[in-house]
């Protein structure tokens, strides 16, 4: 499975922003797609998780700000973020977990700053 974010970028406080992960190979094995971020100095968070069956979980950080959903086809998952605020200026990374591995892409960054 290989991933690749994109649609990162600089945004205002209180902007949205819709991040985007293709995903190629064996995307009809992945379980769960997740978006993960890191904030510089920081531990990487789990930011949202889609199961295959539509559930979905949320990280504390961007509960009730963030959506994550996914495409009919299984080759893209979104995460809609709203009123972004400059603590929320991070790298995000896609993932998914597939036959009891985790992939990752290449992360996109996102800047939160007037």
């Amino acid at each position: 499975v290989q991933l690749q974010a994109f649609g990162g970028g600089l945004v205002q406080p209180g902007g949205s922003l819709r991040l985007s992960c293709a995903a190629s190979g064996d995307i009809s094995s992945i379980n769960i797609w997740a978006w993960y971020r890191q904030a510089p100095g920081k531990e990487r968070e789990m930011v949202a998780l889609l199961s295959n069956v539509g559930s979905t979980h949320y990280g504390e950080s961007m509960k009730g700000r963030s959506t994550i959903s996914g495409a009919d086809g299984g080759n893209m998952v979104y995460l809609q973020m709203n009123s972004l605020k400059p603590e929320d200026t991070a790298v995000y990374y896609c993932n998914a977990y597939s036959r009891g591995r985790y992939y990752w892409g290449q992360g996109t960054v996102v800047t939160v700053s007037s």
